[in-house]
């Protein structure tokens, strides 16, 4: 009996200890050396990356990544129910992205400029088991985007063969259209999306100044067709077709606001691209900000000229752009659009393949994922393992299975790495200075920060609740008062500084705002997607418990992470 009891009380203790250990590694931050050069790469991590980009590569990777076939597709479809007001619907989306934008722009100038983005901001302000949920919520929607996006150039590319007779309807589904599907639609067999997605992942592998042409030569393509559609269809307007401007109300509007935001999502991947952009402190803000703008000048300008052509009520759903022109008679510039549609596709796939890797490789280095992924090819100066895996994942899922299903569960990683970031604006800012003007007596100013950070949060989850469910306007009030008040909180009962580089305007409450609205666009994503997020936690946590949190890098609150000089490119290499 008594051994019984000792058997037991060991067996206590070794789970209490467990947990000790695991709480104690799941709380370990980051703490990077606040340097001036900010040109830096990972000790130990071997062969580094090469800083090849330039302010105009990484302005025309943030516009690679975030204009697709979408301003193509969206505009039209979106419009059938805002009517000429989804310009508006465009601009209020916008103004939200450039909010998080700033956000993102302030943490990529003060960072040592090394890969991770979101996940070593988070990792920085926050803890290494949050950094590892921002990273595999983004993943997922990095996997499912690229095979979903995969899959639709391939539908393009095989339209645009169609063109010549000799392909005419002489390229089965399985080939490119669509897809052929098995067992009730759960396989859906496509050829030509693995193909194109291994070309590209052989052009990343490749070297970043040859990818880096490809962007900028297939960016540059469907940049100049969107302002050949505009300035065309700017002749074929008729002013008539913008009144009523708001046909369906400001509700419409405001519910298209929250469809078109994911069409600017795409500009963080100039954060990630920190470990090879030449002047990093200076160019990542530019760059961030100059492509989103960019961005939302093209999309403005298609939506007018689209609800100026035809009336919003036959504009079409599956290809509206292309169908106005076509109605016009204009049919080469239906054409173009499909053109623009592969290359804005390209682009957009290449920059997502391209972000991935960088991610994988950040996670390698760290020790939260195996060291294969933190090998960098000692001549191409390229994550060739990372970007292998991340091409052979969208490969088979694009090749596969019908991810237009998955498509329900997409945009939630997006939203929660940008809600992670602009919370770890508030928190870098107020743990540089580590006082409070009004002493608190239960709580330190780091815990204070966090409460208030995660009731804004909560107050925009219910507030988004109401508005989708139309339960009361009184709840919805109430809890944009109660994210007031806790942004007034951070406001006047912490003390923030101005970092060095670029600076957030308006801290805390600018943030706090991203914040808010963030989680109000998840209240609207489909419910498969809170499914998605919880699961996808909970699988996280059980990966970080028994593989993470054994092999990540040892850091604590009080080391420093030591980084070296990256190498800047050598003057004899072309630079693209």
């Amino acid at each position: 009996m008594g051994e019984q009891r000792s058997s037991n009380s060991s067996s206590s203790s070794s789970s209490s200890n467990w947990f000790s250990n695991f709480c104690s590694a799941a709380r370990r931050a980051k703490h990077l050396s606040q340097a001036s050069d900010h040109s830096y790469a990972r000790s130990g991590s071997g062969e580094s990356l090469i800083r090849h980009l330039s302010l105009f590569d990484l302005i025309l990777l943030g516009i690679g990544a975030s204009i697709g076939a979408g301003i193509f597709v969206v505009t039209g479809t979106v419009a059938r129910d805002a009517g000429p007001g989804v310009t508006v619907s465009f601009i209020l989306a916008g103004a939200a992205c450039v909010l998080n934008a700033l956000c993102y722009a302030e943490l990529a100038s003060r960072f040592p400029a090394v890969v991770g983005g979101a996940y070593l901001y988070t990792y920085t302000a926050f803890n290494e088991l949050t950094a590892f949920l921002v990273f595999t919520q983004l993943m997922l929607d990095y996997h499912i985007g690229a095979a979903s996006i995969a899959r639709s150039l391939a539908s393009y590319v095989v339209t645009i063969l169609e063109l010549f007779t000799f392909f005419k309807d002489k390229i089965p589904s399985w080939i490119g259209h669509g897809g052929q599907d098995f067992l009730g639609g759960t396989l859906s067999i496509n050829l030509l999306a693995p193909i194109l997605l291994a070309l590209l992942t052989v052009i990343l592998c490749w070297g970043v100044g040859e990818s880096s042409l490809v962007n900028k030569v297939m960016t540059g393509t469907k940049i100049v067709i969107v302002i050949i559609v505009i300035s065309v269809g700017a002749f074929e307007v008729d002013v008539s077709n913008w009144s009523p401007f708001a046909p369906n109300g400001v509700k419409a509007i405001v519910t298209g606001a929250t469809v078109v935001f994911f069409a600017y999502v795409g500009f963080d991947a100039v954060a990630n691209s920190a470990e090879e952009a030449k002047r990093p402190q200076r160019d990542l803000p530019i760059g961030i900000i100059g492509s989103l703008l960019i961005c939302a000048i093209l999309y403005i300008g298609v939506c007018l000229v689209i609800t100026g052509m035809v009336p919003y009520k036959f504009l079409g759903e599956d290809a509206p752009l292309a169908e106005a022109f076509t109605s016009k008679g204009l049919k080469f510039v239906s054409i173009l659009i499909s053109i623009g549609a592969v290359a804005g596709l390209t682009t957009t796939l290449l920059v997502g393949l391209y972000v991935q890797s960088r991610l994988y490789l950040g996670l390698g280095r760290d020790g939260l994922l195996p060291s294969i992924f933190s090998k960098v090819h000692s001549t191409r100066h390229t994550p060739v393992h990372s970007q292998i895996w991340v091409g052979t994942v969208a490969g088979i899922l694009a090749g596969l299975f019908n991810v237009h299903i998955l498509s329900h569960i997409l945009s939630v990683g997006s939203l929660t790495g940008y809600s992670v970031v602009s919370a770890c604006v508030v928190m870098l800012r107020l743990k540089d200075k580590g006082t409070s003007q009004v002493s608190s007596r239960w709580l330190s100013n780091w815990q204070e920060g966090v409460i208030c950070l995660v009731i804004v949060a909560c107050a925009g989850f219910v507030a988004g609740l109401s508005y989708r469910l139309s339960i009361s306007f009184i709840l919805l009030l109430v809890a944009v008062v109660i994210a007031i008040l806790a942004a007034v909180a951070l406001h006047y009962r912490q003390v923030y500084t101005d970092p060095s580089g670029f600076s957030c305007p308006g801290v805390p409450i600018l943030p706090s705002i991203c914040i808010f609205f963030n989680i109000f666009l998840f209240a609207q994503l489909h419910y498969e997607a809170w499914y998605r997020f919880i699961i996808l936690s909970i699988i996280s946590v059980g990966v970080y418990a028994f593989y993470g949190q054994y092999h990540a890098v040892s850091v604590s609150s009080n080391q420093t992470t030591i980084y070296h000089r990256a190498p800047m490119e050598e003057a004899s290499v072309t630079s693209f």
